[in-house]
């Protein structure tokens, strides 16, 4: 498996885009294989979030090679943003996509830190994951106090950084020559905050207020942490404590959510600016639904939602299926539908249009060139389909369009399933007939991607029959390549079979259950499917007759018999 590492450094630079495109630039140059899949600049935050990925090894190499750059680009000493900030590299965190433990990204992590000490002078905290000590794990703990407060901290052995100077004085008149050089350099990049970690998403909630304190209520009504307790619940109440002496907080509404509230010039709006850490524990949506309540209850609205950086696709698909299921409608509907809604339902594109393409982490890290080759056909017109086959190239062939009958039997079905969901009158049954299509959006999705399977699986067997087969170890290598692709194009079949099979009860329940105005488009549904099942059969059966292990063609053929055996 492909290891795959995610890298978000969040940079102290806002506005100059000649300094944003140098860092970049170091960045998507600094190693091979590296992709940026987003760059994303707040002028009043002065800040840019820069998204990129690639092999554990180039993402941290092309982390270091942007930590260079900045560290010669950003001067702290004339910063001002509102966002907190430590340094001109304030966070870098790795976040582990595939091949990869959030563990073995934490160890890398330390390891970036150390060496951003040592080869650039900047002192680091290791956070969240990667964090030596447990209170540290919490980014706010090691960012406390942000830049201005680093000159106290670098001399406080409680609170120095985890790679700095081993001693550093308050007073500057104690200082050695090596430790006002070092403060040199550290005056200017300040402290970063390397770490490792889950994916979060960084939200704003925009506000129909101005009002920073307001904005600052809501978060603290929302967020894990919540507020401190005062006398009477007054705002300017004295600050409750334990036996102890310590400030007693009330827990706020959101589990695994940090966040702030502040006023944007920018957008002339304040907004409650959120990172939820814990994706599971509390979705998009629900932060959404949550903001939105706390907000009218001090007489504010949420006006829309800002996504900073990236999100996985499941996020916006989560959150299509949870405002249409409040709507009481079907949520059998495509992604590309589902994701429309989740923007429409949180006005993603109030401050600027919410593009999908640039800002779901999928979407920006597939290969369009390599996606336009592995759904060739299905992104073809259906006329330009149906000519193509009609040609004397015999591909695609019979189990491309088994495929095809068997995705457009699913679609049939979804559709009536769909209707069924919203017809009049039958209001209560809506979660039922969902359920029904969302089923059949899945199973349309495998056929779908079967059709240009069979024929690449095809096309497989062509290649190897042109193999060269001049001597013996030629031939030998021909006859094995030749023997796994017609296995391979027997057992693709068998999955459009298997596949295709699942329409038939979805398509059954349609039209015994279903809005009987649509019975015959489910009875299509069923016809389709069944002729689908049928010809996919017979690519398995004559793909099967040319193996050389009749043990397995055998196996084969009477798989694709039983389910064949299946049909009414």
């Amino acid at each position: 498996m492909q290891r795959i590492v995610e890298c978000v450094p969040n940079f102290s630079e806002g506005r100059d885009r000649q300094v944003i495109d140098s860092i970049v630039e170091a960045i998507s140059t600094g190693a091979e294989g590296i992709k940026v899949l987003n760059v994303d600049p707040g002028e009043a935050t002065n800040r840019t979030v820069v998204t990129f990925t690639g092999s554990p090894e180039a993402v941290c190499e092309a982390a270091f090679q942007g930590c260079r750059k900045a560290a010669e680009l950003i001067d702290m000493r004339r910063h001002h943003g509102a966002h907190p900030r430590s340094g001109a590299i304030d966070v870098l965190p790795l976040v582990p996509v595939a091949g990869i433990t959030l563990e073995e990204c934490a160890e890398l992590a330390r390891k970036l830190a150390e060496r951003m000490w040592k080869e650039l002078g900047i002192p680091c905290y290791c956070y969240e994951a990667s964090a030596f000590k447990s209170e540290r794990k919490n980014l706010a703990v090691c960012r406390a106090g942000e830049y201005e407060a680093l000159e106290e901290k670098m001399s406080d052995p409680l609170r120095k950084p985890d790679f700095g100077p081993e001693t550093f004085h308050a007073d500057p008149c104690m200082r050695t020559e090596d430790e006002k050089a070092q403060w040199e350099t550290i005056s200017r990049c300040g402290a970063s905050n390397v770490g490792a970690r889950d994916f979060l998403i960084a939200v704003n909630f925009n506000l129909n207020t101005t009002s920073t304190r307001r904005a600052m209520a809501v978060a603290f009504d929302v967020r894990e942490k919540g507020r401190k307790l005062r006398e009477g619940g007054n705002p300017a109440g004295k600050i409750l404590k334990d036996a102890d002496g310590n400030p007693i907080w009330q827990p706020g509404t959101l589990k695994g959510c940090k966040a702030i509230g502040w006023f944007i010039p920018e957008y002339g709006i304040a907004q409650v600016s959120m990172n939820i850490t814990d994706i599971n524990a509390t979705p998009l949506h629900k932060a959404f639904d949550e903001v939105s309540r706390a907000a009218n209850e001090r007489g504010m609205r949420v006006t829309g939602t800002e996504i900073i950086g990236l999100v996985p696709k499941r996020v916006l698909i989560e959150a299509g299926k949870y405002f249409l299921h409040k709507q009481k409608r079907s949520s059998g509907v495509s992604e590309e539908e589902l994701i429309k809604i989740a923007s429409r339902s949180m006005g993603l594109s109030d401050l600027k249009p919410f593009e999908p393409k640039k800002k779901v982490i999928e979407y920006v890290m597939e290969d369009e060139e390599e996606a336009t080759q592995r759904e060739k056909l299905i992104r073809m017109r259906v006329k330009d389909f149906a000519y193509e086959t009609a040609s004397e190239s015999p591909a695609p062939g019979g189990g491309s369009v088994s495929a095809l009958m068997g995705a457009l039997g699913a679609a049939l079905a979804t559709m009536v399933a769909n209707l069924s969901a919203g017809k009049r009158g039958w209001d209560d049954r809506w979660e039922e007939f969902s359920k029904w299509a969302e089923k059949g959006q899945e199973v349309m999705g495998e056929l779908l991607r079967l059709v240009d399977e069979d024929t690449r699986a095809f096309n497989r067997i062509m290649e190897a029959y042109a193999m060269p087969k001049s001597s013996a170890e030629e031939i030998a290598a021909r006859s094995a390549a030749i023997e796994e692709a017609t296995l391979n194009a027997a057992q693709v079949p068998l999955e459009t079979m298997k596949a295709a099979a699942k329409v038939l009860p979805i398509a059954e329940a349609m039209a015994r259950d279903g809005n009987p105005n649509s019975a015959s488009d489910a009875g299509v549904a069923s016809l389709a499917a069944r002729a689908a099942i049928k010809g996919a059969a017979l690519n398995v059966k004559i793909n099967a007759e040319s193996l050389e292990d009749r043990c397995l063609a055998e196996k084969l053929i009477k798989q694709a018999e039983e389910i064949e055996a299946t049909l009414k």
